[in-house]
């Protein structure tokens, strides 16, 4: 029989773990997810990183940002490379993933040590909604533990920014980051300062649009665009300001192609309007039309890590 325990009552049973932070994105169309988990040390997140990878199962991509384990992964069900950690084994993994109405269900198992990380570290975190254990499960020791983590359905949105600023006032990457981390919706997760063409004549100075994510629930996106928009309409001092939005976990190659050349092509306000029409990205204008093209760009680049912070010469 099941027994089907809430993160305080995890903490109760097994004593207080390091798990400040675990949520599930997902992108049904493309049959995809994102999975994190905020850690409070170092150690266990790289060993659950080598482990993860090896084990295999539902991860296509796993890797280390900041505080953050990040792991890609499908949508479904797929064999673990299970056992005591070998150059062929993993001792924890995760092997399926299921989106049911607003809940993401992932399943897991641990080994050993590995057993306390999937058992009782990330089920007592205040992000998951339930944990299921079989019969008389244990941790640690030589034990191996299967679990099901019950954790709500949240999407990735992309906001886009551009032309907040004159040559006497204000900074875009700056209204952005202020907006992130004031939003009361979602969770923010990265802001990323986009360069844009050096040569464009309507310059501030540095020519930079900027980019905030954030994994946010169906239900409170529209909210989180409005309080967006919101913020940047009362922050502005320019004329041209321009908000963008995009949903997905990933950003189709036709508009990652376009903003990086964005970084060495002038484009229109039609260019831009064109390219976005055509992959999913929605333009509103605060307070004039110009911001486009750099606020296009800026969703288009976020998943460029240093890239989107340069022009392609420094990366010749």
């Amino acid at each position: 029989m099941s027994q089907i325990l809430r993160p305080d009552q995890v903490r109760e049973r097994f004593g207080p773990m390091f798990c400040s932070g675990f949520f599930t994105m997902v992108d049904e169309a493309a049959g995809t997810a994102r999975i994190v988990e905020v850690c409070g040390a170092k150690g266990p997140k790289e060993w659950d990183i080598v482990n993860r990878r090896r084990t295999g199962g539902i991860i296509r991509d796993i890797y280390d940002e900041g505080n953050m384990l990040v792991m890609d992964t499908v949508i479904g069900d797929a064999d673990l490379r299970f056992g005591a950690a070998s150059s062929d084994l993993g001792a924890q993994g995760v092997y399926s993933l299921k989106v049911e109405g607003d809940k993401v269900r992932t399943r897991w198992k641990g080994m050993a040590g590995a057993s306390v990380g999937v058992g009782a570290c990330i089920p007592q975190c205040a992000d998951v909604i339930e944990t299921v254990y079989g019969d008389d499960a244990k941790i640690g020791g030589g034990n191996t533990v299967d679990v099901e983590i019950v954790t709500p359905k949240l999407i990735r949105a992309i906001i886009g920014i551009d032309d907040t600023d004159t040559c006497e006032k204000g900074a875009t990457w700056v209204t952005g980051l202020k907006m992130a981390m004031e939003c009361p919706y979602g969770r923010f997760l990265e802001h990323k300062i986009i360069q844009l063409n050096p040569k464009a004549p309507n310059k501030t100075t540095n020519c930079c649009s900027t980019s905030v994510s954030f994994a946010v629930s169906e239900a409170d996106l529209p909210k989180l665009v409005d309080f967006a928009v919101e913020y940047v309409r009362k922050a502005t001092v320019a004329d041209d300001t321009v908000v963008t939005v995009f949903t997905g976990l990933t950003i189709p190659k036709a508009l990652q192609d376009w903003s990086w050349s964005a970084k060495s092509i002038l484009y229109t306000v039609d260019d831009a309007r064109k390219v976005a029409a055509e992959n999913g990205v929605r333009i509103i204008e605060v307070t004039g039309p110009k911001g486009s093209v750099g606020a296009v760009a800026a969703i288009g680049c976020t998943d460029m890590g240093l890239r989107a912070a340069g022009v392609p010469e420094d990366f010749e």
